[in-house]
């Protein structure tokens, strides 16, 4: 540490000749002494006087009196409280813990109290002091330094060592350790390596990688200890631990950095194809359904992507064995079970009277039993409560398969592109998490010259949200279908279009045909009729991006 008007380091605390305390006087390197209680000072050649520098004056609000003694339930010793300056006292006749702040020119310039329920505070000038708890203690440079969570890890920590080490504590805890570590990055920096033992919770260990993050990279090591941190290691018989925990910290690599070396064996492997499709054409084109991936499927009003969808969940259904999670916003769960249980039986048991019997619908419903699982919403369709709903399903119900239609439902209608920005940030990142597949549909912009409900070609720019929804997708579909055609055989098929292949590119602008077929209320593969272009272009010249 930097002094202004000497570079005397603090060597040891002593008694005091004036005041008699047993230790409240400090020497230092030039052999000059300060005594902190009553303001007696020794010059380097010995002689005495007042001494009224203001950089070592004594606040008035600081706490005098304070004694070093063990601190018994801690398991720490008189010597290294006297090391680290750590007293007790009273504080407003309560008995307290203390722990001197110094400044650079080596005067108490805070304290941080210690009450007997837990409570801190802090008196002094805190904001004047060295940013990081015993920074005094050691010189400016050195091989190795440890950061703790709080003064009494400090303490234990250097107990276990001798008080021969360097090791500092942040001041604030977790939430503040960032800000004193980024004002003593310019001393920590001067050590070779700088590790951070915070308390091993949640909250320690998100604050170490934060205070890794400011130091140059290959400098910062985080340790691990078998406890919450090193003063409960140090009162249940486990110093030994920390010992360990300092030398066998990990170094620092920020989270998504990863070498090549620890995953060549996963790239050696052969690519697996992923789950197929219940239409055999889409799995050729696109490998298969892999985890952890979104899809994105649009289409104009009646087209018929939400049946498309029942189709896809029968077949996850009965064919792969695998239970599916529904999350339908805008279609209630006893209409959507009927239909996924009509797929199976191929019928409409969503329409009445057209020929299935009770015994049917009965027998297709209990084959569902244990496979499905529906989001009631009760016109709820806040993202985050989806989302919630999402994640208890996958770890609970071990649910791999969801199905949510549709993602515009969610969408804040004040703020629509931002929101479904935010939306598709997080549920790419929650499928990746949970390693599930979302398959989502997304309403669609009216396009420019034919309308979509008309056959109107489906692009990426048409979906609500399309800049956000294309950049997270891995694969994005479009259905087309004239329910206006003059022939009415022609307005049962649909022209189903790759919009975007993010595996592999080479499905981008495929189409295949889809026929439906009413009395089972299936759809079917089928050849598209020959005056359907499979052209990039739309009728009115526009490319589909």
């Amino acid at each position: 540490m930097s002094r202004p008007e000497n570079d005397a380091d603090f060597v040891r605390h002593e008694p005091c000749p004036s005041c008699k305390s047993s230790n409240n006087l400090a020497r230092y390197s030039d052999g000059h002494g300060f005594c902190f209680g009553c303001k007696h000072y020794e010059h380097g050649d010995g002689t005495a006087s007042t001494h009224t520098n203001k950089k070592e004056k004594r606040l008035a609000s600081l706490i005098n009196g304070g004694e070093y003694r063990d601190l018994t339930k801690r398991h720490i010793s008189e010597e290294t409280c006297k090391h680290w300056s750590y007293q007790c006292g009273k504080h407003n006749d309560r008995p307290v813990q203390i722990a001197n702040y110094f400044d650079a020119d080596g005067a108490v310039i805070a304290q941080k109290i210690r009450s007997a329920n837990k409570e801190f505070t802090f008196v002094g000038e805190p904001k004047k002091a060295l940013p990081l708890y015993g920074q005094w203690l050691w010189r400016d440079s050195g091989k190795m330094i440890v950061i703790t969570e709080g003064e009494i890890d400090a303490l234990s920590v250097s107990h276990l060592q001798g008080n021969k080490w360097p090791v500092v504590s942040v001041p604030n805890g977790a939430a503040g350790a960032a800000k004193s570590v980024s004002k003593a990055i310019e001393w920590l920096e001067k050590f070779e390596k700088v590790v951070f033992m915070f308390d091993m919770d949640e909250p320690g260990r998100e604050a170490a990688k934060e205070c890794a993050l400011l130091l140059s990279p290959g400098k910062a090591f985080i340790a691990s200890l078998p406890l919450k941190d090193a003063n409960e290691c140090l009162v249940n018989g486990k110093g030994a631990a920390v010992i360990d925990a300092i030398w066998s910290a990990k170094a620092f690599r920020p989270d998504g950095l990863i070498s090549i070396d620890e995953i060549i064996e996963l790239a050696q492997k052969p690519v697996e194809i992923g789950l197929p499709w219940c239409f055999p054409t889409l799995t050729e084109l696109t490998y298969g359904r892999r985890m952890g991936e979104i899809y994105g499927f649009g289409a104009g009003t009646g087209v018929g992507k939400t049946d498309l969808f029942t189709q896809q969940m029968e077949f996850d259904i009965n064919t792969l064995n695998m239970s599916v999670g529904v999350i339908y916003l805008e279609q209630g769960v006893v209409e959507t079970a009927k239909r996924i249980a009509g797929k199976a039986a191929s019928r409409r048991f969503h329409v009445p009277d057209d020929g299935w019997t009770q015994k049917e619908l009965e027998k297709s419903l209990a084959a569902l039993k244990g496979k499905v699982i529906l989001y009631d919403s009760f016109g709820e369709s806040d993202w985050d409560i989806v989302k919630a709903k999402i994640r208890y399903m996958a770890t609970a119900n071990n649910t791999k398969l969801f199905y949510l239609d549709h993602l515009t439902a969610m969408a804040d209608t004040s703020n629509e592109k931002e929101s479904i920005e935010q939306i598709m940030k997080e549920m790419a990142g929650l499928a990746k998490a949970l390693n599930i597949i979302i398959h989502f549909v997304s309403h669609l912009s009216t396009p420019e010259g034919k309308p979509h409900e008309e056959g109107g070609r489906v692009m990426i720019k048409h979906f609500k949200g399309s800049r956000s929804i294309g950049f997270w997708s891995y694969f994005m579909f479009g259905l087309e279908r004239d329910q206006q055609h003059k022939d009415e055989s022609r307005r049962q098929i649909t022209t189903f279009r790759v919009l975007k292949d993010r595996n592999t590119g080479q499905a981008t602008g495929k189409v295949f045909g889809l026929g439906y077929e009413a009395s089972t209320g299936r759809l079917y593969e089928r050849e598209l009729p020959s005056d359907d272009s499979p052209s990039f272009r739309d009728e009115s010249g526009d490319e589909p991006f």
